[in-house]
């Protein structure tokens, strides 16, 4: 049965309402002369096929990976909610880390504008800031460029980055958070998302520690830290020696819902990611120093049994108790 054009105008503007919310670009539909409806098919159109807008190149934030461009649909939305997600406390510095990578990306196109980072007490202490010298040497950004909010709570953070994103004058702004805290729920996340639409600006949503809860953010990316390669040499590889900082990226949610793993490096000098793909890095160097190893162990004796089950075997009283283990592990960005 034909649609009247008050209903399909009706139905229309509903999509669209919707679209602008979650980050895509509402379906063109139009009446053919029978009345049945037509996908658009002029140039001058957006088009939607199976759930994916199809939107220009210069609406994607590139990574210069064409395998992780294509799978996230073209790359990381400029103007729009981004989240990274870090599973651990200790994934902290490698979540800031690649998250400034992607802001130095940013500022080829905005140079010259600050970068504002908002976040609450209990992110800075636990955390802390990055060097600030670390950000000319490896992101090229100026101490001054990057802006710290610190907020007493999570509402006062969530309405800091809120009233931020809706402002130009920023290359970017961050909005880190710590946990699943109940206010960061669909309804918080859109209106950041649709902040950040409107002033054509990416807001990067770094979390810790928390849970993939649902949120607006069209694309998730989890990242930890991967295993730094050796620094490479005229002579080749240096043993012993830390190469670039390398990430491991995997991506939980995008526009294609293409599932994807990634190790990545950045190159400091180049201000640019390159993927890397041996299987596998040496974490901890053999020493150069120690004595040869251990020779295989000889015949094998068979011992009685114990006579009290009081009695316990020295390898059982070496091993420490889950008490004994200390309780914080991850290691806090340079202060």
């Amino acid at each position: 049965m034909a649609m009247s054009a008050v209903a399909r105008d009706t139905v229309f503007a509903l999509r669209r309402q919707i679209a602008k919310i979650e980050g895509t670009l509402p379906e063109r539909l139009e009446a053919s002369a029978a009345g049945s409806i037509v996908d658009a098919t002029r140039s001058d159109r957006t088009i939607v096929r199976r759930g994916l807008a199809v939107a220009s190149a210069d609406a994607f934030l590139h990574t210069g990976i064409g395998r992780l461009d294509a799978a996230l649909g073209g790359g990381l939305p400029k103007a729009a909610l981004s989240e990274i997600h870090g599973l651990e406390t200790r994934d902290a510095g490698a979540v800031a880390g690649f998250a400034l990578s992607l802001v130095s990306l940013v500022l080829r196109e905005k140079q010259g504008l600050p970068i504002l980072w908002v976040g609450t007490a209990e992110i800075f202490h636990e955390a802390g800031f990055p060097y600030a010298r670390g950000l000319h040497a490896l992101f090229g950004i100026e101490p001054e460029q990057l802006l710290f909010s610190e907020a007493p709570k999570l509402l006062d953070a969530l309405w800091i980055a809120e009233e931020a994103a809706r402002m130009t004058a920023f290359a970017a702004v961050i909005l880190e958070i710590r946990g699943s805290p109940q206010r960061l729920d669909l309804t918080a996340t859109r209106r950041l998302h649709a902040r950040a639409q409107n002033a054509g600006r990416p807001l990067l949503l770094l979390r810790q520690a928390g849970e993939a809860d649902p949120t607006a953010a069209p694309v998730r990316l989890i990242v930890s830290a991967a295993a730094a390669a050796s620094r490479e040499t005229v002579a080749g590889p240096l043993a012993g020696s830390i190469g670039r900082p390398a990430f491991k990226l995997d991506i939980g949610k995008s526009r294609t819902a293409l599932p994807g793993q990634f190790t990545l490096e950045w190159n400091p000098n180049e201000h640019a990611f390159a993927e890397r793909t041996e299987n596998s890095v040496a974490v901890v160097p053999a020493s150069g120093r120690g004595a040869d190893p251990a020779p295989a162990p000889g015949a094998v004796l068979a011992f009685p049994a114990p006579a009290s089950p009081a009695v316990t075997s020295p390898a059982a009283c070496d091993q420490p108790s889950r008490q004994q283990h200390p309780a914080h592990r991850g290691p806090r960005r340079a202060g």
